[in-house]
């Protein structure tokens, strides 16, 4: 059984020959064989996609980012992120109809380079653990400033100390400013992601559950619980003794924050946290 449907956007046209198999465990997968695509485009979009991988902690298996705020905004962080099997499998893919031969699925010295352009990031180094993991420190130089645009700010907003003695960090993203804060990131992110049919970059509004029917319809089933079931698991120190916090938990000075990679790639609601410290 087989059938045939056409993926549009502005930088892709490619045609997917959908034919189902048995898979391994006896249940029906869906196999997606590309019949004709842009190849140029193809090409040029590649790298972007272990760093989008990286950005977006496209993986439910082995991510975290850890580090310290300090007084005057500046921050460290420490990366750890890792490709599992399904994505690598989705990665390779799209490897295989740009023509491009690989060995190291994250590249960490060339996502190191793409990032440390971002606005906000002083410096960023890091490593392969693996072929499909890389670690390493990250340098924000103000973190307010952090995919800041000229025009319309960043979604990141800081107060060393407030009239109440008060210092509070902030972060809202939404989908108007979802696609502004990727074109930041890099264009290609942006294109990869629309490939996804992620409303993050296209800024269209969607619910989550449509969301995963329109992955699962094209990817499979598998590619759409990954995302579902992804985290990005975020934990930060602050300058003071934590008051009180919006969209995580805290202990003293440490915050910790689960975030759904399905809410930020959707974006079906505003996404909103806030620490307060003294």
């Amino acid at each position: 059984m087989s059938s045939v449907f056409l993926l549009n956007s502005s930088m892709f046209d490619v045609r997917f020959n959908t034919q189902y198999a048995v898979g391994m465990a006896g249940g029906t997968v869906a196999v997606y064989t590309p019949i004709c695509y842009n190849k140029t485009m193809m090409k040029n979009i590649f790298p972007a996609v272990v760093t989008a991988a990286l950005l977006l902690v496209f993986s439910s298996c082995a991510s975290q980012i850890k580090g310290t705020l300090m007084g005057d905004g500046q921050a460290d962080m420490e990366i750890q992120a890792g490709l599992n099997p399904k994505i690598t499998a989705l990665i390779k893919s799209f490897a295989a109809l740009s023509g491009t031969q690989i060995t190291t699925l994250m590249d960490g010295p060339s996502i190191a380079a793409s990032m440390s352009q971002a606005p906000g990031i002083a410096s960023v180094s890091f490593v392969n653990k693996s072929p499909t993991s890389i670690e390493g420190p990250v340098k924000i130089s103000r973190i307010n400033d952090l995919l800041a645009s000229g025009r319309t700010g960043g979604f990141i907003s800081f107060e060393q100390k407030n009239q109440a003695g008060e210092g509070r960090c902030a972060a809202n993203l939404s989908l108007e400013s979802g696609p502004q804060i990727l074109s930041l990131l890099s264009p290609e992110i942006g294109a990869y992601l629309d490939l996804l049919m992620a409303p993050i970059a296209s800024g269209e509004k969607m619910t989550k559950k449509d969301y995963l029917e329109l992955v699962a319809s094209i990817y499979g089933k598998e590619i759409a619980d990954e995302i579902a079931g992804a985290l990005i698991q975020v934990s930060l120190n602050f300058p003071g003794t934590i008051q009180r916090i919006k969209g995580g938990t805290f202990s003293g000075r440490r915050a910790d924050f689960k975030i759904s990679l399905l809410d930020v790639l959707v974006l079906e609601t505003p996404l909103n946290y806030e620490v307060v410290w003294k």
